[in-house]
């Protein structure tokens, strides 16, 4: 027993090392995370009495857990089942193909770095870039849901900003989980959305294990009462339009829905804007009929740096107005057992149109693409008093003062862009930006006609 040996000193280095290892594993490491756990569990407690839809423990569940929730449940193994039979490969094959879909689509969902971090980021971007401004009823329609029901914001997706804006305005009621493309999955920006308790789609899937892993997931959420934001028109708006609603996410709501559980309620949110930060790009890629939304990283860099001159010189100038309105809720509990998807697509995308906020921006592109010829500068402010639509969507303040500095903002914003011409106090638009004002004078377009757009189309479920 006391016989000295001899060993190289790379070994026992290496035994010390192992022996480190295997003490903080089974020592130290599961006593720093019950540490921290604990101080994450208080903290998320005294969040939740500042909040209006606490952050339910699903959010909060470890991300390995609900992995292991998901490649689990008996509707994902059947499926397993069923993929590995359909293809010739083995069960344990497609299990681990489950797995991989698992986790990607599973967040890490992060209270921390959701409410210290992405909130105050988002605020920050948003009330920088633009004059925030949101519908006179938004805080009643939340208030007016059920606090056990589960919350999903339906929105329509003019810009990419649209997270930012809508993170900012419902941070003091719960945390959004949000639906997000495969742009989103670019290391490192992935890991912070994934924080932020964002979940990837492949919007171009189709194969039906990977649609029952998702359409589980989303239906596990909604059964916990996870607050979520979905974009059903499959993506940003090419022409500036809304267009028809898709309902792939909203059917697997739908489809997991228990009215003998908690109420599902869907909050349609309307959008819009004073300028679309990616207007161009989009306009093109409407042109070329694809999707590729090709943007330059030096392009952006160089505006970013433009943009950060101007607030050192004193020059820098908000980008104009973006407005958030939300619309009357609709309860799937309410719909009782006609549950029509096609039905659903066409109140939410109603409700969505209805309540469509009306910038200034937009609305003199319209009145500009009317008349067809120059306009004086003195009838400017009387024309868009009387172009507001009278019966649809967010009328803005119209007050005679209020009225007239914001149609001199948007005409000043218009003339920067290169959209508008002065000459002896008359305006003309420049014909080369004619696809610019077509852009944006669609976005209000549907609240002036008498029937409504959505009746007709019918919802596509992909």
């Amino acid at each position: 027993m006391t016989t000295t040996i001899e060993l190289p000193l790379w070994l026992f280095v290496l035994m010390v090392l192992f022996a480190m290892v295997t003490f903080a594993s089974h020592f130290l490491f599961p006593s720093v995370r019950w540490f921290f756990r604990r101080r994450l569990e208080r903290a998320v407690k005294r969040l939740n009495e500042r909040l209006t839809r606490p952050i339910e423990p699903f959010k909060l569940a470890r991300r390995h857990d609900m992995i292991q929730r998901l490649i689990y449940d008996p509707e994902v193994t059947q499926a397993i089942v069923l993929h590995a039979h359909e293809n010739g490969v083995p069960e344990n094959v497609a299990f681990q193909k489950a797995r991989r879909y698992a986790r990607e689509i599973v967040p890490s969902f992060s209270a921390f770095t959701y409410f210290s971090f992405g909130a105050r980021v988002a605020r920050w971007l948003a009330t920088a870039l633009f004059d925030v401004r949101t519908g006179p009823n938004n805080d009643q329609q939340i208030q007016s849901v059920d606090p056990n029901a589960t919350v999903v914001f339906v929105m329509n997706h003019r810009s990419n900003m649209d997270y930012v804006l809508v993170t900012y305005l419902a941070a003091r009621a719960s945390a959004l989980s949000y639906a997000v493309g495969e742009w989103a999955r670019v290391w490192p920006l992935s890991r912070l959305i994934k924080s932020m308790g964002a979940y990837f789609i492949r919007r171009k899937s189709r194969g039906q294990l990977y649609r029952k892993v998702l359409a589980r997931y989303v239906q596990m959420a909604t059964e916990g009462g996870v607050t979520q934001a979905i974009f059903p028109e499959g993506g940003l708006s090419v022409n500036g339009k809304l267009m028809p609603l898709k309902m792939g996410l909203v059917s697997y709501v739908v489809d997991g829905f228990d009215p003998n559980k908690r109420d599902v309620v869907f909050v349609p949110v309307a959008i819009n804007y004073d300028r679309v930060l990616e207007d161009r790009v989009l306009i093109a890629a409407d042109k070329r009929g694809d999707r590729r939304f090709g943007v330059s990283m030096t392009v952006v860099m160089i505006e970013i740096l433009r943009l950060l001159w101007q607030w050192i010189t004193r020059r820098y100038r908000k980008f104009g107005t973006a407005s958030v309105v939300f619309g009357p809720p609709v309860s799937l509990a309410a719909l009782g057992a006609e549950r029509d998807l096609d039905d659903l697509a066409i109140t939410l995308g109603d409700r969505i149109r209805d309540v469509m906020p009306v910038s200034f921006v937009p609305l003199l592109a319209r009145i500009f693409l009317q008349e067809g010829v120059p306009i004086a500068d003195a009838d400017l402010t009387h024309l868009a008093k009387t172009a507001m639509p009278m019966h649809l969507g967010t009328r803005p303040t119209l007050e005679a003062d209020a009225l007239f500095d914001r149609v001199r903002r948007a005409l000043d914003d218009m003339e920067r862009r290169g959209m508008l011409e002065k000459q002896d106090d008359v305006w003309a638009m420049v014909p080369a930006e004619h696809d610019l004002f077509r852009f944006y004078a669609n976005s209000i377009e549907a609240l002036y006609q008498e029937t409504k757009p959505h009746s007709d189309a019918a919802s596509a479920k992909s």
